[in-house]
């Protein structure tokens, strides 16, 4: 069963820890692997005693792979990251793991085999374009290897229109796309939207049409608009809010406390 079935009226804070560019990548600096996981285990302290749900854990190489493979030592990397995490917090606390842009199996893997309970996927469905080139679904691959590996506890969160998909080719109805990711085996759907009135609408849409099916907000949540964005969503990943605003940085305590009281204000 997935951590994102039968939430009922909970609603899942899950932070988002931002790593230094990894061994194996092009950006990577010697040393920078020690300050990842540095970085990596105050930002989880911060989360956990904020009172957050859980944290993605997401790298931040600058630059990226188009598919889904990824450097040995890339993976490598993360997995002791995500295992010292892991060991860090309470076996209560939320734990996902992503390898950017588009890894789905070695991200499955890692997460498979460090206990983490979930990971996000930019395409499982569809093609999107990046800065690193198209980035094609290949949902086939992710269900094999995801199946082979015993990794079916593993949720999956499928972008389906947001801050790292976009549909190519001519835009398709929300709800066929939601329909898509759940047939290609997501456990939930992630949207994001600048503009919160069409971003609520998004996610009223997709709980009308599927009640069952998750709805993760990718991001533009804050103290300030939480209580109206995540009214009728499940989920929301949180990042530069934590961050006090800076991408990338140390999550802040206070302020996860701050965004925690008001979700749990809401789900009374």
């Amino acid at each position: 069963m997935s951590i994102f079935s039968n939430l009922g009226n909970k609603k899942l804070v899950i932070g988002l820890i931002h790593l230094k560019p990894l061994p194996g990548t092009p950006f990577y600096e010697e040393g920078g692997f020690d300050k990842s996981l540095e970085k990596a285990l105050k930002d989880a302290k911060a989360l956990y005693k904020g009172g957050a749900d859980g944290c993605l854990i997401q790298t931040v190489d600058r630059v990226y792979p188009a598919g889904d493979d990824a450097d040995y030592a890339r993976v490598a990397a993360m997995s002791v990251i995500t295992h010292e995490v892991k060991k860090s917090v309470s076996p209560e606390f939320i734990i996902g793991t992503q390898i950017m842009w588009n890894c789905i199996t070695p991200s499955l893997a890692v997460a498979k085999v460090c206990g983490a309970s979930f990971t996000r996927c930019t395409s499982l469905i569809g093609t999107t374009a990046s800065a690193f080139g198209l980035v094609n679904a290949n949902p086939l691959k992710v269900q094999q290897y995801r199946r082979q590996i015993g990794a079916q506890d593993v949720a999956l969160i499928s972008e389906i229109d947001g801050y790292h998909f976009q549909w190519l080719g001519g835009e398709l109805p929300l709800l066929q796309k939601v329909q898509m990711a759940k047939m290609a085996g997501a456990d939930a759907v992630e949207v994001m939207h600048s503009d919160e009135e069409i971003n609520n609408r998004m996610v009223h849409d997709i709980k009308k049409a599927f009640p069952n099916m998750p709805v993760v907000l990718g991001g533009k949540t804050n103290i300030e608009n939480v209580s109206r964005r995540m009214k009728e969503a499940d989920v929301a990943l949180v990042g530069s809010c934590f961050e006090n605003k800076d991408w990338g940085g140390f999550v802040d305590e206070t302020i996860v406390r701050e965004y925690v009281s008001i979700v749990r204000a809401m789900e009374k």
